[in-house]
């Protein structure tokens, strides 16, 4: 019998239409699940809601993916809501926030991106720069080179450079507990961040490396290396893993 692929949780985007459906919709880019799947592992959406029971709901997951999204509401950290948010959705920002600490508290292996980074940081007591074009500029539709740290994880699966493409206006400001920037732009915006002391294996990435994964090999390795950490989970004895996972 085959070993099976390990179950990669993705919480779905609310979205009010979707080609083909009649409805409102809940929706994930294609790339980011081809990505996974061609890292080996089988990327599963969960629905965005009932936040309460996340660590229950999850339980099933070897690894969880936080993927690009609209704004956080500003409530979360205490700032004023800036005119340009969009998107914002309390009960989205509720299920990923929940999903940020409980990935983060059972050690199940987290890849967070871009909107997904943005959570984990809120989750851990730090804020957001609302709108960072009014600081360090536009990151919509860009791609530039970032230098990374070497004493670090993205740095030992990716090495000391990379390209990235960037959509976003919003960025980290105040960094929450124990986070470490280990990418940084030339204008100073954090790329990437680890977490010193982490439970689990994580890497947070401002970039998203779905756009260019099926033809760009060092953004693909992202995903290997996150699969690799998931599939680690399937080593363990399914008593110790659930009982690792207890809120």
């Amino acid at each position: 019998m085959s070993r099976r692929r390990p179950l990669i949780a993705i919480p779905a985007r609310f979205s009010e239409s979707a080609s083909a459906l009649r409805y409102r919709a809940e929706v994930l880019p294609r790339t980011l699940l081809a990505a996974v799947h061609a890292a080996g592992g089988e990327p599963l959406a969960v629905h965005p809601s009932d936040a309460s029971d996340v660590a229950g709901r999850l339980a099933f997951a070897d690894g969880i993916v936080l993927p690009g999204g609209g704004d956080l509401d500003a409530r979360w950290t205490g700032q004023e809501a800036h005119p340009t948010l969009y998107d914002v959705d309390v009960e989205q920002d509720e299920f990923d926030l929940a999903v940020a600490r409980h990935a983060l508290t059972s050690g199940t292996p987290l890849l967070a991106i871009c909107r997904g980074l943005q959570v984990v940081n809120v989750a851990r007591g730090g804020d957001l720069l609302q709108d960072m074009s009014e600081s360090t500029g536009n990151h919509r539709h860009v791609t530039h080179r970032v230098g990374i740290e070497k004493d670090s994880l993205l740095h030992a699966t990716i090495g000391s450079e990379v390209d990235v493409s960037c959509y976003h206006h919003q960025s980290l400001g105040r960094l929450g507990e124990s986070m470490r920037p280990v990418a940084v732009a030339e204008d100073g915006t954090t790329e990437a961040v680890e977490i010193d002391g982490a439970a689990g294996w994580f890497l947070g990435l401002q970039w998203h490396p779905e756009d260019t994964a099926a033809t760009d090999p060092t953004q693909a390795a992202l995903f290997a290396a996150h699969v690799r950490a998931a599939a680690a989970q399937l080593d363990e004895p399914p008593a110790d893993r659930f009982a690792a996972r207890e809120d």
